[in-house]
């Protein structure tokens, strides 16, 4: 394990393999700010039950442990925002072509390249601390599960990305802004016209109205009926613009 001291005031800890950086960081963080990444996590996941797959040495895998006191609990949203934020301002020194699929999976196109996983705890009315789990696809080619649109950026650009290098980008982009609500409606994957969606209702087309401030969804179908979704509560469909 290697460590050094980031001047942002974010210690850095590589580990060559942890189950999971979230848990590592669970246990092993305090009260400093610390990122955590790894070359290989055995555990690691996404949303629910879902396993992120990553390649060995490949791509960026870490977690990064904040104390964002300042947020309200109300505004908690504003991390998921601001961490999508990093990412894209990062790749996009690389290339072009990326947006935010709400809440917080970054798109290449209509790929998917990186997910996120956000652990808040709240204590006396404050968020105490929070804990952003990322897995970003850097270098590798071949992907093996039944994901529907996996891609790396190795892919994209036909050449290796240094992956440490990378992460300083995120690390040197990611600050929590009160104005980050703008500039993310703006980066939103399908922010217009109408596209497929579900829900427990059942298959509808809708056009995206706006996301508030504590990060519901706000659609509007076809036949002028607006809809309001939390996180889980409605997906995206594959199919193209009508």
């Amino acid at each position: 394990m290697g460590d050094c001291r980031h001047p942002g005031r974010v210690k850095i800890v590589h580990l060559e393999e942890t189950d999971s950086t979230n848990r590592w960081l669970r246990e092993e963080g305090g009260e400093e700010d610390v990122l955590v990444w790894t070359d290989y996590q055995s555990a690691g996941r996404g949303c629910g039950t879902n396993r992120w797959e990553s390649e060995r040495g490949k791509n960026l895998l870490f977690s990064l442990l904040i104390h964002p006191v300042e947020v309200r609990p109300s505004e908690q949203f504003r991390i998921s925002m601001s961490i999508s934020l990093a990412i894209v301002s990062a790749l996009s020194d690389y290339t072009d072509g990326w947006s935010i699929k709400w809440p917080n999976d970054i798109y290449w196109h209509d790929r998917k390249i990186c997910g996120i996983l956000i652990e808040n705890r709240l204590s006396g009315g404050v968020i105490k601390d929070c804990i952003i789990g990322v897995g970003l696809n850097v270098n590798q080619q071949v992907f093996m599960s039944d994901a529907p649109n996996p891609v790396s950026l190795r892919q994209i650009l036909g050449h290796d990305v240094e992956r440490e290098t990378l992460l300083r980008k995120i690390v040197d982009s990611f600050s929590i802004a009160e104005d980050v609500g703008l500039r993310y409606r703006s980066l939103l994957y399908r922010r217009t016209g109408y596209y497929p969606y579900r829900d427990a209702e059942g298959d509808f087309e809708a056009e995206i109205q706006g996301v508030e401030d504590d990060g519901h969804l706000l659609l509007k179908d076809r036949t002028g009926r607006e809809r309001r979704y939390a996180f889980k509560e409605v997906a995206f469909g594959l199919g193209g613009k009508n």
